[in-house]
């Protein structure tokens, strides 16, 4: 008998390219900054926006970089694929802090080919070669806070 896996309600649809950008973009920033993922999203479908905690803020060089790592990744062509697994299992391999207090026992992981895993109930694409080519419109630094945002669109 199989078992009916049981996930909390999703309330708001994503636009999948830009969803699955939003997490190509956090696992990139982890790896060129050392930083976490996303502060604070907001993912449109025309233009979306990311927060990052650093400790400076991004040289022109580094935003290069991180637009030509995140094209590099899409470019890749990776499968994007989901597993289900316990709350018991994601410890220690993922950070459980955002999960809502009444989440579901099972939680949904969502892997970008061999890149990126992340728990995630949101809608994406099956392959990046679905996503289109990144591009940082604007960015502005908060010196107070220490906080970096990014704006970019998909063309």
């Amino acid at each position: 008998m199989e078992q009916q896996i049981q996930l909390n309600e999703h309330n708001k649809q994503e636009y999948p390219p830009m969803h699955t950008t939003e997490h190509i973009v956090n696992q990139t920033m982890i790896r060129l900054f050392g930083c976490g993922r996303s502060v604070s999203a907001h993912i449109e479908r025309k233009k979306s926006k990311l927060d990052y905690q650093l400790n400076a803020c991004p040289t022109e060089e580094q935003i290069k970089s991180l637009e030509e790592a995140v094209n590099e990744v899409i470019a890749r062509h990776l499968p994007v694929t989901t597993e289900f697994i316990t709350q018991e299992e994601a410890k220690g391999r993922f950070d459980l802090e955002r999960l809502p207090e009444d989440a579901s026992e099972t939680v949904r992981v969502v892997k970008v080919g061999d890149y990126d895993e992340c728990l995630c109930i949101g809608t994406h694409v099956a392959n990046t070669s679905e996503i289109g080519t990144f591009k940082i419109i604007s960015h502005d630094w908060d010196e107070e806070s220490k906080r970096w945002r990014m704006r970019f669109k998909l063309v």
